[in-house]
Parts: C-alpha cells; structure tokens; sequence
C-alpha cells in the first residue's frame, strides 16, 4: 500500500544560497579586518617614527641650550648621544613603511627623515599631523 506523505515546506536545512551569502559575509568582514590591520600597522609605524624624532628633536634642544654658540647645520651624532632620552648608546633609526632603514638627518631643527636621496621621508603627505615628523 502507498502512504502519501505531504511536502515538507519548512524543512530544517539550509539553502545553497543561504550558505552563500554566510560565505560571502564571513569573506567581506576578514577583508576588512585584514585592510584595517595593515592601516593600523602604517599609523603605528608613524607613531614610532615621530617618538623617536620627538627624542631626537629634545637632544637637539638640550644639547643648544647647554652649548648656546654651536649652529645647529655643525651638529654631530657624537655631540647629541649624550643627550637621547632613555641612555642611548647610539643615534636611532626609523624603519620605513616598505621596511628599509632610514637615517635622521639632525642638522636642521626640527629634525627630519632622511629618505636616502637627500629628501625627507613622511608619507602621510602632511608636515603637521605628527607622523613620521615632529609636526608643529
């Protein structure tokens, strides 16, 4: 004998689209987790860039105050060591967004970013927002 069972219309299993979209959702939030990790990596980097000259900039400062007759364009290395804040032993560097070394050019005030070709180094584009510079 043949039993007629109804159609099950609301059946407990997911749909091919249904799974899809879940997919694409789940694909767009670690995208864009993983662009605003790199974008918070760059600022973080800018961060570090500015402290530093920020630490640079302040040896500038006390070492002008204390030796009043030296012009800023003579100053050397030697001359500003003794005055990096937390005991430096030698002058600090800055590593760039693509990973290279990068050198901090001390005689002019307030110090810049040397980029290896004789210009200054800050890819925000701006001198004033305090990153990858020492800002105003």
């Amino acid at each position: 004998m043949k039993v007629n069972r109804p159609a099950r219309y609301g059946s407990s299993g997911v749909t091919l689209i249904e799974m899809s979209l879940v997919m694409f959702l789940l694909v767009t939030l670690m995208s864009m987790g993983l662009f605003f990790n790199t974008k918070i990596a760059e600022w973080k980097a800018g961060r570090i860039a500015a402290e530093t000259l920020r630490g640079v900039y302040s040896a500038q400062r006390l070492y002008l105050s204390d030796n009043p007759t030296t012009a800023v364009s003579s100053l050397t290395s030697t001359m500003l060591i003794p005055y990096l804040p937390n005991q430096a032993t030698s002058m600090p560097t800055i590593t760039s967004l693509t990973n290279t070394t990068l050198t901090i050019k001390i005689t002019v005030s307030p110090p810049t970013i040397n980029n290896g070709s004789g210009g200054n180094y800050d890819p925000s584009g701006s001198t004033k927002d305090s990153l990858w510079d020492v800002g105003e």
